[in-house]
């Protein structure tokens, strides 16, 4: 019996690939993805995805921006939505953000893996914007007098800190049987009364 030859592609192959992309991700991690695996899971020729990633590195940048845009998006919706004290926006910054990381967690790994490279200033632009709104949600709150004027740059990183590391331990399955929601509200809590104002 013949081998099937592999059929010509009219779609739009590069977002097939990346969609089929991050399939393989969350389900084998980095080291499952391969080019030539793709193709053929596509049914096109084993060079055809060169011609939109020459190699791994190119897929695992270009997957990075689509979760970098993705998680952008998310945030950006939820504080867009959010009203009130920044008590409130900030749990649904946290919400959004913990939604995003227990669901796609090898995703996000390659994302904060990726993400600082300087020779690929897509991804540096691509986390910049996906920043944007919590980023311009703590110094609108710092110029209100919400919180502590401390530099906003610390500010951020302790709250990345803080919400990444709860999203590892909900992944985990390390909080027993509470939800997911009490433990992200009592974090948020916790967070708060370490950044109100000291005077």
């Amino acid at each position: 019996m013949a081998q099937a030859t592999p059929r010509y592609h009219h779609g739009n192959l590069r977002a097939e690939l990346l969609v089929s992309a991050e399939r393989k991700l969350e389900t084998t991690g980095v080291q499952g993805l391969s080019l030539r695996e793709l193709a053929r899971e596509i049914g096109v020729s084993h060079g055809a995805p060169r011609q939109h990633f020459p190699d791994k590195q190119a897929l695992l940048d270009a997957l990075a921006v689509l979760g970098l845009e993705r998680l952008g998006r998310e945030l950006g919706a939820a504080l867009g939505e959010a009203e009130g004290p920044f008590a409130d926006r900030l749990l649904a910054f946290v919400r959004a953000y913990v939604r995003f990381a227990t669901a796609h967690p090898a995703m996000l790994a390659l994302m904060f893996a990726r993400k600082d490279r300087p020779d690929a200033p897509e991804l540096l632009e691509a986390g910049e914007r996906a920043f944007a709104a919590p980023v311009a949600l703590i110094a609108g709150a710092q110029a209100a007098g919400e919180i502590d004027d401390a530099d906003p740059d610390r500010v951020a990183m302790a709250l990345l800190a803080t919400i990444q590391g709860l999203a590892t331990i909900i992944t985990g399955g390390m909080i027993g049987d509470r939800s997911d929601d009490v433990v992200v509200s009592g974090t948020v809590e916790t967070l708060l009364r370490g950044l109100r104002p000291t005077r």
